[in-house]
């Protein structure tokens, strides 16, 4: 029993590192209504942009942007005003994978194994100039 509880708190460390050690933001979105909510998510560049992704079309926020793609990143400690752009799949599932792939290495390939990204969506993001 215990060594099982020292496993889980093990796998529970590993996953909190993954998930959190690399660069992480927050995406304040809006949904139809006009109420706001915020989600941590990763985020990778490419030419300019920013890329995040929703693990699943059921996510609330990838539902909020599909209602109001205006939306607010915060990242290097100050909220930006951006506009979040729904790229279709495959194209923009491969695409978002790879540099989310590329950029967090292990802890990508980690939580890959716990969560089912196959159906993830990508987001292409343009923010306004500070």
């Amino acid at each position: 029993m215990l060594a099982g509880t020292g496993i889980a708190l093990t796998l529970g460390a590993i996953t909190l590192l993954a998930l959190e050690s690399g660069e992480v933001v927050i995406v304040r979105s809006r949904d139809w209504g006009g109420m706001s909510s915020e989600t941590r998510t990763w985020i990778a560049d490419e030419g300019g942009l920013a890329w995040i992704e929703a693990a699943t079309p059921e996510r609330a926020f990838f539902r909020d942007v599909r209602a109001s793609p205006e939306i607010e990143l915060w990242r290097d400690g100050r909220w930006q005003r951006c506009r979040a752009e729904v790229v279709p799949n495959p194209d923009g599932h491969e695409h978002v994978r790879h540099l989310l792939a590329r950029k967090y290495g292990w802890k990508d390939s980690w939580i890959g194994m716990l969560a089912d990204t196959s159906q993830s969506v990508a987001l292409r993001v343009s923010c306004a100039a500070p």
